[in-house]
């Protein structure tokens, strides 16, 4: 495997991270659609077009409110996993299934693991998933959520949460189903 590196996004990484959302495509869904803005509060709202997104996204990194490991293949940005607290990251899918299994709310959640089409398959998703772990831990830690897709141990290919599997090699621990197909899943990070 390559030795790939994690930075924070931020001003400094913002050129690194658009390149990236723009490498993949126009598709409706994925990266170039949504520009991992989906998660951030409503109030926030744009025109959600892709240029649009695009200059939420870059407005909310200037102003410190969005967070992400990105996982660089030399210079090149090839994947992240998004992060923060739950009042950066409100709009979590089957919030409403989550809500009414609440008992406390996480320090941080992580809603988001994309990596690049040409990366894929080569365990990018857990290098991004550590490094997002890594920089909550340097900020201090607490209990960091995940929502993946329960896939009940079968191969199958899932787009931007990651698998329950991947979660627990983490060593995060199964709490709940969330909807259907996803889990709540956390872990403490000192």
């Amino acid at each position: 495997m390559a030795d790939y590196t994690i930075q924070p996004l931020g001003p400094d990484t913002w050129p690194d991270f658009a390149a990236l959302v723009e490498r993949q495509g126009t598709g409706k869904m994925g990266a170039p659609a949504c520009w991992c803005v989906n998660f951030h509060p409503g109030e926030l709202d744009v025109e959600r077009n892709p240029d649009g997104r695009r200059a939420l996204k870059k407005r909310l990194v200037a102003d410190g409110r969005a967070h992400a490991a990105l996982v660089f293949d030399g210079d090149v940005a090839v994947g992240w996993c998004q992060y923060g607290h739950p009042d950066e990251l409100p709009g979590i899918h089957h919030r409403r299934d989550y809500e009414a299994g609440l008992f406390d709310l996480p320090d941080y959640r992580i809603t988001c693991i994309f990596v690049d089409r040409r990366y894929r398959r080569k365990g990018l998703s857990a290098v991004a998933l550590q490094g997002a772990l890594d920089l909550i831990s340097e900020t201090g830690g607490g209990v960091v959520e995940g929502y993946p897709h329960d896939n009940q141990g079968k191969k199958k290919s899932v787009l931007y949460n990651g698998t329950r599997t991947l979660f627990e090699r983490a060593g995060f621990t199964y709490v709940r189903s969330k909807g259907t197909g996803n889990c709540v899943m956390r872990r403490t990070v000192p």
